[in-house]
């Protein structure tokens, strides 16, 4: 059985990843630190911010990989089928006979990789603050989808 301060602890672990919305790394960073206060003063803690960090990093992973797929497809995508003819008129840059009308599959695959991207991020913000519930009951969560790659 956990004590009051080990599961605040680890509800906190949770939460503290969303700092990311407002400290660039903040989701990695503040985990790190409660947990490396806390690792020798509890297994429950431990355990619980090893699950939190490896959600983090796989959700890191996963974005990587549809950036991979999205930035690239936009970018060509654009470059080829976007005929433009520059003018310019009085220091300005105007841009005219843009074509988007043969687009293919390939733009699809690209919204829908963004799609997936923002559909992550919904999903991540909701099994934090589910997570940082049951934890703090004392209930051991364990992200889905996560890679362990902390042991």
């Amino acid at each position: 059985m956990e004590t009051t301060k080990q599961t605040q602890t680890a509800a906190f672990i949770n939460l503290s990843t969303l700092t990311q919305y407002f400290i660039p790394l903040g989701n990695f960073i503040f985990p790190i630190i409660i947990w490396g206060a806390n690792k020798d003063k509890s297994e429950y803690v431990e355990q619980q911010a090893k699950q939190t960090l490896n959600f983090q990093l796989s959700l890191f992973m996963y974005s990587c990989i549809l950036a991979l797929i999205a930035v690239p497809i936009f970018l060509v995508t654009f470059f080829n089928h976007a005929h433009f003819n520059a003018h310019l008129e009085d220091g300005d840059f105007t841009f005219t006979d843009f074509d988007f009308s043969d687009l293919n599959g390939w733009l699809t695959l690209g919204i829908l990789a963004v799609l997936v991207f923002a559909m992550l991020k919904v999903a991540e913000f909701f099994l934090i603050i589910y997570a940082s519930v049951k934890t703090a009951n004392g209930d051991d969560f364990k992200y889905p989808f996560t890679i362990n790659f902390l042991k």
